[in-house]
């Protein structure tokens, strides 16, 4: 199975209902899609900047703003069904659906060294795809990736989180940073199984 990260940057993107389409049509029974917090999530960054609240309640607001993206993908693809927990995810996928990670439970009750700007939905995607034992982690940006660069480049370009270089470097499958123009690539890989 495999985990697919749509970026909140995308949440404007007229691509978005073909992205949904397509990981709700072909990825039924083998993909959970995880929701990046898009505006939403900025939003939360520039609350944060004028009041100087802790991290700790900019994370939670950051899940809430995932969730936020959540409701809305679940609104324009039906075809996607909600999931909270792991268990629920592989329910959703034996029935044959697309799974859409419903984030909550990456709310924290008390700070921690994860409850900082440097854990974003990516490094949050790359734990649930730890957690379900996944085949492969996609990871898709609005931007344009080099398919040469390595992780550590694209989180120093500020593509990906600060922390996901290194938790990635513990995982045993692969990882995949696309373009939002890469939906053909990821149709491709879905259609071949690789």
């Amino acid at each position: 199975m495999w985990v697919v990260k749509l970026g909140g940057s995308l949440n404007a993107d007229l691509l978005l209902p073909r992205w949904l389409a397509l990981l709700g049509g072909l990825g039924g029974g083998r993909v959970a899609v995880v929701a990046g917090g898009g505006e939403f999530a900025d939003t939360v960054r520039a609350a944060q900047g004028r009041w100087r609240f802790d991290d700790l309640a900019a994370h939670n607001m950051a899940v809430l703003a995932m969730a936020q993206t959540t409701l809305m993908m679940s609104s324009l693809e039906p075809a996607l069904q909600l999931a909270s927990q792991t268990h629920e995810i592989t329910q959703v996928l034996q029935t044959g659906r697309t799974a859409l990670w419903w984030p909550l439970e990456a709310l924290r009750p008390a700070a921690s060294a994860d409850t900082s700007w440097d854990v974003s939905s990516d490094s949050l995607a790359l734990a649930l795809a730890r957690r379900l034992n996944a085949e492969r982690l996609v990871l898709v940006k609005s931007c344009e990736v080099a398919p040469g660069d390595s992780l550590d480049a694209l989180s120093a370009a500020g593509i990906v989180d600060a922390r996901f270089p290194h938790w990635a470097r513990e995982v045993d499958f692969p990882i995949d940073v696309v373009s939002r123009s890469d939906i053909d690539k990821v149709r491709a890989g879905l259609l071949s199984g690789r």
